[in-house]
């Protein structure tokens, strides 16, 4: 009987160290697939529509981020500090370019740029409704600085984006790329 509650003992305490090491390296997958590989993102908000919906779940690829870097046009997640939070956006502008963007005409470089992934007929039903200290932010130009990026949500009538923030720096930018896993409708690669 003392033998049985021994060998009892013994095997709870493998089961319990069995179950302490699957937990422990489940945490380090985690912890190391999280911060270098794919970044976790929730779509908070209408900046990003049509492209992205209010509440979409994904991943946000941070490694083609760091050995690729950055495109123009590519969907970025971006740090903000002083705000402690994480916007998703869309990369118009390089560092050293200059842009523009009158009456819905992206100018960079001064060159015209089509800006296929906009849906005119949504932007059109909210005119003027992007404002800062009462102003509607829908001309500017600037030209960006070393390590300057120029981002702004698809929704440019009602998103908070580089004509609120001002430009944003490479080391704000964590991730690029959208892999959305739900909704199932949206269910896929956004510029990855």
């Amino acid at each position: 009987m003392e033998r049985n509650v021994k060998n009892k003992s013994t095997s709870i305490a493998l089961e319990v160290w069995d179950f302490l090491k699957t937990l422990l390296i489940s945490m380090a997958v985690v912890f190391l697939v999280s911060n270098y590989i794919v970044k976790p993102i929730r779509v908070e908000g209408s900046s990003m529509y049509p492209t992205l919906e209010d509440g979409s779940f994904g991943v946000s690829n941070m490694i083609g981020r760091n050995m690729k870097g950055i495109d123009r046009f590519d969907i970025v997640i971006l740090y903000v500090p002083e705000k402690d939070m994480y916007l998703v956006k869309r990369c118009i502008g390089l560092p050293h370019d200059t842009i523009r963007y009158e009456n819905d005409v992206l100018t960079v470089n001064g060159q015209v740029v089509e800006e296929d992934y906009l849906k005119t007929e949504y932007r059109d039903s909210f005119p003027n409704a992007f404002t800062v200290n009462g102003d509607y932010q829908n001309t500017f130009e600037i030209t960006l600085g070393d390590g300057e990026y120029y981002c702004l949500g698809d929704n440019r009538p009602d998103s908070l984006d580089s004509r609120y923030y001002g430009p944003f720096k490479e080391e704000q930018v964590t991730s690029k790329g959208v892999f959305i896993l739900w909704p199932f409708t949206q269910f896929g690669v956004k510029t990855w």
